[in-house]
């Protein structure tokens, strides 16, 4: 503990002992004060020569006033004194102690009874009272700090915000919260460093505390059972109180959290559609010159006039245009897909066919990698957009002769069931490891050995996975050192117009 905080105890020690003397001699004026007015209803009683009954009355009134303006203590030292004046003035032999008829007996204990009993009820009436002010004060204050943390600038953390809200509201000497979540401790008040840190030891202890001799009060900020921070309160506030703070403390947390993760999926979102958008124009731009360019190279091969030396330089140029021209349009694609401008064409699709015809276009590509084809027969076509299922066979294919050994096989399965058909590629070449097989998937990434072995631009499989889930089907990828790597496609069963 601080100096300064050693050095306040004594003081709030000192504070508690002037306001208990203070409550003493309050105590001791409403007394005084009861005197008078018993002294002064005695006179005029005894002036105008009230009976028994109608002084007894007067009494218990007085009694019932005092009950309700002071307290039970103040009303039982007007009632003891009001039985001692209605013995002495009004109950014969007057002027005495005495009581000659023991029915006086009765009905003084019958009044000092009354009197107590009504003077306790009408306390207890009045604490209630007070307490349902007090009561009603508090959740007026709760509503307004509800209220107040609706309108907190999300723009910033709530920290300060929320600690200068509760030190308006409450009035408390000084507040420190600490954020765990953003690691930062904010306060208001006259706190030193050192005191300042409670909050934060509150939170690395996971413990609650209340210290009545300085007044602080230590609450954790939980969502859940997960504590977020926490806060050190001093002042006159009482541990229901905190306890309702620290409830809308990690409201007020968990806003500006979800604000936060709002904002930062809305800047995403606007940056994935501008890069979607330069994607789109730059593929447009490179379509022109590349055709140029393929147009160029086969009319030099057509003329016949060049050597040989010559002619494979112009077709080493007409080959890599086209590979251009197939990124480019794999581009185009994969932006149409993103922003679902891209017209999804239903029309049943003989698998069987569609897998020979892609095998046949990339006879090329596939040239010394024996094809293993399986294919069941099925019952009815899959109605699904040809053109990119299309593009999925092609890039499933095109990666198993890149990344597969010289020479090696590549196996073409194709099943069916009730729910779905699956197509699965397989090779056998470099592994994909098991953190990378989610994010062969992502555009323009690619797996540290995938860069060894080939050139790529990593969009060819981020392209695939758009066309399975415009069929609303999925892919996914195994690999491993005794069966190789094999890529799937699930495509649920589909009626004509389902999609």
């Amino acid at each position: 503990m601080s100096t300064r905080l050693t050095q306040a105890i004594p003081f709030f020690e000192a504070r508690d002992f002037l306001t208990e003397k203070t409550a003493w001699w309050q105590l001791l004026q409403q007394c005084a004060i009861g005197c008078v007015v018993v002294a002064a209803s005695t006179y005029v009683a005894y002036t105008l020569r009230f009976p028994l009954s109608t002084a007894g009355f007067l009494y218990l009134l007085l009694v019932v006033v005092f009950s309700l303006f002071y307290g039970v203590w103040q009303a039982t030292f007007v009632s003891l004194l009001a039985v001692s004046c209605l013995n002495f003035f009004f109950v014969p032999p007057t002027w005495s102690f005495a009581v000659s008829d023991a029915r006086d007996w009765i009905a003084l204990i019958s009044f000092q009874i009354c009197a107590l009993v009504v003077s306790r009820l009408s306390s207890r009436e009045s604490r209630i009272a007070r307490e349902a002010n007090m009561q009603r004060a508090q959740m007026e204050k709760l509503y307004e700090l509800s209220r107040g943390i609706l309108v907190i600038d999300l723009h910033h953390p709530p920290g300060l915000q929320l600690a200068q809200l509760i030190h308006r509201i409450y009035g408390t000497d000084d507040i420190a919260i600490f954020d765990a979540n953003l690691a930062r401790l904010d306060h208001v008040g006259e706190w030193s460093p050192e005191e300042q840190q409670m909050a934060k030891t509150a939170y690395l202890l996971d413990k609650n505390d209340d210290d009545p001799s300085t007044r602080i009060i230590r609450r954790l900020i939980r969502i859940g059972s997960t504590s977020i921070g926490a806060f050190a309160i001093r002042g006159d506030v009482g541990p229901m109180i905190a306890n309702a703070i620290s409830s809308l403390a990690a409201i007020s947390f968990e806003r500006y959290r979800s604000y936060e993760n709002e904002t930062r999926a809305e800047s995403a979102q606007q940056a994935e559609q501008l890069r979607v958008a330069v994607l789109d124009a730059l593929a447009h731009a490179f379509k022109t010159p590349l055709t140029a360019i393929r147009t160029a190279s086969s009319g030099l091969m057509e003329m016949g006039t060049l050597d040989r030396t010559e002619t494979e330089l112009a077709s080493l140029i007409d080959e890599e245009s086209v590979n251009l021209n197939q990124l480019c349009t794999r581009l185009l694609q994969t932006a149409k897909l993103e922003t679902a401008s891209i017209t999804f064409r239903t029309e049943p699709v003989i698998i069987s066919k569609l897998v020979k015809d892609v095998i046949s276009n990339l006879s090329s590509t596939l040239k010394g990698h024996p094809v293993e084809l399986s294919i069941e027969e099925m019952d009815e076509p899959l109605h699904g957009d040809r053109e990119l299922l299309e593009m999925i066979l092609t890039q499933y294919l095109d990666n198993a002769a890149k990344y597969s050994a010289p020479d090696a096989p590549i196996e073409i399965t194709v099943r069916e069931n009730s729910s779905e058909l699956l197509v699965s590629v397989r090779n056998r070449g470099s592994l994909i490891q098991m953190q990378d097989r989610e994010r062969v998937f992502e555009r323009f990434y690619r797996s540290p050995d995938a860069k060894e072995r080939a050139p790529g631009a990593g969009v060819g499989l981020s392209i695939v996975k758009k066309a399975a889930e415009a069929h609303r089907g999925h892919v996914w990828v195994i690999s491993s050192e005794e069966e190789g790597t094999t890529f799937f496609l699930s495509i649920p069963q589909i009626q004509a117009g389902g999609y």
